[in-house]
């Protein structure tokens, strides 16, 4: 028994210290994330990144320098986009059914954060205001 468990706080010990974030360098940065920085956000540079272990992957977390922070989850595809006031993120990244009904409802808004969910999207717009959309891209819910 005594050997059952020390075997499990070994594994466990293992596992935790494996899911430290770690900066990384932006040539260690998978080759497709790399692709889609310079494709979305052209221009942009790297000011820093970071890498997690994950228990099925690693996912990494960017940020642009105009501030703009992408996390990326284990497959390299964007999770969360985080732009700022003054750099909105750009509608070409965003589901067309999301970006359609925030300029037919809130024309002048713009997106800041959004966020892939199981449910959906969570989009946060400059006036404050939380959207949360299915994954057809039907609002089904708001909050301020």
């Amino acid at each position: 028994m005594k050997k059952f468990i020390g075997l499990g706080i070994f594994v466990l010990v293992f596992l935790l210290s494996g899911c430290r974030d770690r900066a990384v360098t932006p040539d260690q940065l998978p080759k497709n994330i790399i692709s889609f920085i310079q494709q979305s956000f052209p221009g942009q540079n790297i000011t820093y990144a970071e890498s997690e272990r994950k228990l099925l992957g690693t996912t990494y977390e960017v940020l642009l320098v105009d501030g703009t922070r992408i996390d990326f989850d284990t497959s390299g595809e964007w999770d969360s986009l985080e732009g700022t006031v003054t750099n909105p993120l750009p509608t070409s990244l965003i589901p067309g059914p999301i970006v359609n009904y925030i300029q037919g409802q809130f024309p002048d808004a713009m997106i800041l954060k959004i966020d892939k969910e199981d449910y959906g999207c969570e989009v946060q717009l400059a006036n404050g205001l939380e959207l949360k959309f299915n994954k057809q891209g039907a609002l089904i819910g708001m909050d301020d």
